[in-house]
């Protein structure tokens, strides 16, 4: 289980709030437990990224928030789901996608997703969850996700993603920024920030640089850093203050009671069918691949309460 920090801040005007994370640890070991290619480590990593700093308003731990982003593209799906107390987990349907590089020589994110939906689902533990839904608007994530808080929500906010993967295939940098102007903001701030935003490097790049730099420090003190880094030019009256850091960590809730229920779920005839024709059955966790096996003894208990 990898834990990771997620930096709150407030800008010194009370005009818009910041969610910093650097989710390099999170986004490696997503990538060693699905067998992700770079192109798919850069999907998935995205995607966890942002939901966990999304899931930073659920307001209870057992409050949930699943993103999915469902395309004709090679990836097919990719989906995250983050809890009100930090954990977080996720799949890509196809781990092994491969395309060829942009013209710009990055991983070509918006074409492994390609042309389709992005659904957000809000669990506040109430009668019916809350669904938003949009369409891809490029399917490079940030920029979807950003489109969809304007659209669903109604809110101006700035989604910063990024994921950097080395020639040995594992994760040199990830992480991610959530920026949303706040209720009766100072009307200036929206052009310092067009600016700041306008000029700041691709996060990856930035994450990166404050890593190398600051080995040994905590990972509270390289978020702060991370975050002076990257509003150096802002105006001092706008400049973000960190309140308060809070985890996201990469871990699944899966158990073989669960899948016991899920396997339950389709019907004594099915149930039959798999004891007649197999004798056996074999459910494998989509976020973590863990694997449970019902032999037959379990399958005739099923059956027998059913």
């Amino acid at each position: 289980m990898s834990k990771n920090k997620v930096l709150v801040a407030v800008d010194k005007s009370g005009s818009y709030r910041v969610y910093l994370t650097i989710t390099t640890a999170m986004v490696e070991e997503a990538r060693v437990v699905h067998g992700c290619t770079p192109l798919a480590t850069a999907c998935l990593g995205r995607v966890l990224t942002a939901t966990g700093l999304m899931a930073q308003d659920l307001k209870a731990d057992d409050n949930r928030m699943t993103v999915i982003f469902k395309g004709d593209g090679e990836a097919k799906e990719i989906l995250a789901t983050a809890y009100g107390d930090g954990r977080i987990k996720g799949y890509i349907s196809n781990p092994q996608v491969d395309m060829p590089l942009r013209t710009d020589c990055k991983l070509d994110v918006g074409g492994a997703i390609g042309i389709g939906e992005l659904t957000v689902i809000k669990d506040f533990g109430l009668k019916d969850p809350y669904i938003g839904q949009i369409a891809l608007v490029n399917g490079e994530i940030a920029e979807d996700l950003t489109a969809y808080y304007y659209i669903s929500e109604q809110q101006n906010t700035s989604i910063s993603l990024g994921v950097k993967v080395g020639k040995n295939l594992s994760v040199l940098s990830a992480g991610g920024m959530f920026l949303q102007l706040l209720p009766n903001c100072d009307e200036r701030v929206i052009e310092v920030l067009e600016k700041c935003l306008g000029e700041m490097k691709p996060i990856s790049q930035l994450i990166e640089a404050v890593q190398l730099r600051s080995v040994g420090k905590t990972d509270n003190a390289i978020l702060e850093e991370l975050l002076k880094y990257m509003f150096a030019t802002i105006d001092e009256e706008f400049m973000p203050e960190t309140l308060d850091f809070k985890e996201i960590d990469y871990t699944c809730d899966c158990s073989r009671d669960r899948m016991h229920d899920a396997l339950m779920t389709i019907g004594k005839s099915d149930l039959e069918e798999i004891l007649k024709e197999d004798g056996q059955a074999e459910l494998v966790c989509n976020f973590c691949n863990e694997r449970y096996l019902f032999n037959a003894d379990d399958i005739k208990e099923m059956i027998d309460s059913i």
